[in-house]
């Protein structure tokens, strides 16, 4: 499992002292109002920033950390993601997963019990998410991440269990 979770990437700059815009990678954004610290990927390296304040602008996360002062400081930051440590998260509901810990599980079949193959990407829709799927043959699968579909997830088994409803697959 991840030890890190994305919450964010750093949108741009917002004015002159260093503050930036995000762009939330999660479902609760007043989350960002209690947030302390985050780690910037820097692309060499996770640095810890500490959250001086947060404001919003147009339902957008404002941010400012103590490390930055000007503008010039946070610019080459822009487009960078922004982590939390796993004690950080969020609370998850029961049958509540973080997309970080579902990437790379097998998905099986609960029909047969054969690998269908393996989970690549969630696609957040706004209805519901759907899992993307990389079949042993190489083709890809869209499945919808309702309870009549997703069956069963074993984070330690590494599994999830998916019935395959009528037309998904060419068979």
């Amino acid at each position: 499992m991840e030890e890190f979770l994305q919450v964010g990437a750093i949108a741009n700059t917002h004015g002159i002292a260093g503050e930036v815009k995000v762009f939330p990678m999660t479902d609760d954004i007043k989350r960002f109002k209690k947030l302390k610290e985050v780690y910037l990927d820097t692309g060499k390296e996770r640095k810890l920033l500490h959250v001086v304040s947060c404001k919003f602008v147009k339902n957008q996360p404002v941010l400012r950390f103590k490390e930055f002062s000007n503008i010039n400081e946070v610019e080459m930051y822009k487009r960078k993601g922004l982590f939390v440590t796993r004690d950080q998260a969020v609370p998850l509901e029961k049958d509540e997963y973080f997309i970080a810990d579902l990437i790379g599980l097998s998905v099986i079949r609960e029909d047969n019990g054969e690998v269908l193959g393996e989970l690549t990407d969630v696609l957040q829709t706004g209805a519901n998410d759907v899992y993307e799927v990389k079949m042993e043959d190489g083709k890809e699968v869209l499945l919808p991440a309702i309870r009549e579909c997703i069956k069963n997830v074993d984070l330690q088994k590494g599994e999830i269990t998916v019935h395959v409803m009528k037309g998904l697959l060419d068979e």
